[in-house]
């Protein structure tokens, strides 16, 4: 099970000596985590995720070229159709040669497809149901899904969705499981991880239950939970 620390803000690199798998990097201006700084050197193996919401795909773009991003995390009502502009951008397409009118690709002053591949994380948030159908559309055009708690934030609210929804999962496209996830959901975890709902289950994402201020992480929780997960 990968473990993804989201809200990164302070103590990033004290964090990562905890060798997550992920650290995201919240770049939305009303959020008490957004992240201004420079994103310190992380050991090999952590990827930095770059979370947005219904923010320009252009702004996205020089976000990933400046930070040396290796996902995105989108929280807010993108489309499918924003989502697969974002992953055709980064498309791999050899020696292809573009039209410089084609319009699935951003930037279109470029002669050939960005090299740089990057995934694609699209968030929906739950309460105490959901229609499972919203995401067909978004099969194709991201790498992972992450189920969040619905509430006034577009994440970091601190409080779990009732995870027995996940029981309709009708995909098979790894999740990140979200919202509200601490050292006292430890033991729901396990048990989660013992159920055939947790299948396509492929990472947990923690934020607000391991600050002691938005942003800042606690490192000896975290440390603890870390070493808890797979066990």
């Amino acid at each position: 099970m990968k473990l993804k620390v989201c809200g990164m803000k302070y103590n990033t690199a004290d964090v990562a000596i905890l060798q997550p798998n992920y650290l995201g990097f919240i770049f939305y201006g009303k959020s008490p985590r957004n992240f201004e700084s420079a994103i310190p050197e992380l050991p090999k193996g952590i990827k930095k995720v770059g979370v947005f919401v219904d923010e320009k795909v252009e702004i996205i773009v020089d976000k990933i070229e400046k930070h040396q991003l290796d996902a995105v995390q989108l929280h807010g009502n993108e489309s499918p159709e924003y989502c697969q502009k974002l992953k055709r951008h980064y498309e791999k397409r050899s020696d292809e040669v573009i039209s410089f009118k084609e319009k699935d690709c951003h930037d279109f002053s470029k002669k050939s497809r960005n090299d740089t591949s990057i995934e694609i994380i699209k968030v929906f948030s739950i309460k105490d149901e959901f229609d499972f159908s919203v995401l067909n559309l978004y099969e194709d055009v991201c790498d992972y899904f992450l189920f969040d708690t619905k509430g006034k934030l577009p994440g970091g609210n601190g409080y779990s969705f009732n995870w027995d929804v996940l029981k309709d999962y009708p995909s098979t496209k790894p999740y990140f499981l979200s919202g509200g996830i601490g050292l006292n959901e430890l033991e729901k975890i396990k048990n989660f991880r013992r159920s055939p709902t947790s299948k396509y289950c492929y990472g947990i994402d923690v934020n607000s239950k391991f600050e002691t201020e938005p942003g800042l992480k606690n490192i000896e929780e975290l440390e603890k939970f870390k070493h808890e997960l797979n066990k």
